[in-house]
């Protein structure tokens, strides 16, 4: 086990955003048969926390003064499929929290034993970097490394369109041989990419491995445990050529597969899930 969050339990979301307060970031959701504000950190992180969603969720314990609108927070899905129950982690600090606790733990073998390692790392040259990343660190080698990561919520049996999924019927299908993929998420147009953040991150990842000795490394963390296989979605050609450059340069790819339970323990399973760029 990697770590526990206290005190969670199952919930709805009745409304997203809420009826009180309009950022989609703010979702209605059911505690003891009575609305409360709930932050959904996600969005609706497409469907996993939108309205008849069902959700876990634990109290936000204020430890300052300042007033708090949200009394509870949004941390996993329960995902419902042929009677059996998928737990989801869709809060993308948990995945942050994960990639540190597997590092510390030496259960990433490209990352053990290593001799330092520090959180939001700034790193700033003109015209081509102005970014936060997530880790910075040294391995054990006195290389300096710097880690992005990507919490990976979404899964399905094919990486394809909705349009094109409903015309499959997939009830054939091993329950467990998924494909996670990533990104997904609205935009105003199919070729816009779906997060201009995400994409910046990946090429100047990038241009850190070419400009320097640095590890540069992307880490997809895959919070649920239904998949047999990782790829960057067909839905944005942008994102899946960015990282097959980079990838083609040296970047280093992990896939960190983690589960959940609904008490609030996340353990690791893998940090080697198949990478699927075909």
């Amino acid at each position: 086990m990697l770590f526990k969050i206290e005190d969670l339990f199952e919930s709805s979301v009745v409304k997203r955003p809420s009826r009180i307060i309009k950022t989609p970031y703010v979702a209605d959701v059911l505690v003891n048969g009575e609305e409360e504000l709930a932050h959904s950190a996600a969005l609706g992180c497409c469907g996993l926390s939108d309205k008849g969603a069902t959700v876990m969720i634990a109290k936000i314990e204020n430890k300052s003064k300042k007033e708090v609108k949200c009394a509870y927070r949004i941390y996993l899905a329960v995902v419902k499929e042929r009677n059996e129950e998928i737990i989801v982690g869709i809060h993308p600090k948990l995945a942050e929290d994960i990639v540190e606790k597997s590092i510390l733990s030496n259960y990433i073998p490209s990352l053990k034993n290593i001799k330092n390692l520090k959180r939001e790392y700034k790193l700033f040259v003109e015209g081509k970097i102005d970014s936060r990343f997530d880790f910075a660190g040294i391995d054990d080698n006195n290389i300096p490394f710097i880690l992005e990561v990507k919490n990976v919520p979404l899964a399905d049996y094919e990486d394809m369109t909705n349009k094109e999924r409903k015309k499959h019927n997939f009830d054939d299908r091993n329950i467990n041989s998924k494909v996670a993929y990533f990104p997904d998420g609205y935009r105003k147009k199919t070729d816009d990419p779906v997060s201009p953040r995400a994409l910046k991150h990946i090429q100047e990842l990038t241009y850190i491995k070419k400009t320097s000795k640095t590890r540069a490394i992307i880490c997809f963390v895959i919070q649920r445990t239904d998949v047999e296989r990782f790829t960057a979605s067909v839905i944005d050609m942008h994102y899946r050529n960015a990282l097959i450059e980079a990838i083609n340069c040296g970047v280093e790819v992990l896939t960190v597969v983690a589960k959940w339970t609904k008490d609030g323990c996340v353990n690791f399973i893998r940090s080697d899930l198949p990478i699927d760029l075909t």
